[in-house]
């Protein structure tokens, strides 16, 4: 399958605990850390509900 990495870029501070819960959810502990993910259906929901604090790019 394809992978994606994601990137924290933006603090979660402000914004609801919902979105902060979503990136941790995401393997995200620490701003500017990057994980990488399999590209799935449930990955790409949640990827988009927290799309404004991501970077995301495609992995070979």
């Amino acid at each position: 399958m394809s992978k994606v990495r994601i990137t924290w870029v933006k603090s979660g501070i402000g914004y609801t605990q919902d979105q902060r819960r979503t990136i941790r959810a995401l393997g995200l502990r620490r701003l500017h850390q990057a994980v990488e993910q399999t590209d799935s259906p449930s990955v790409r929901g949640m990827i988009g509900k927290v799309m404004h604090l991501l970077k995301v790019e495609a992995v070979d």
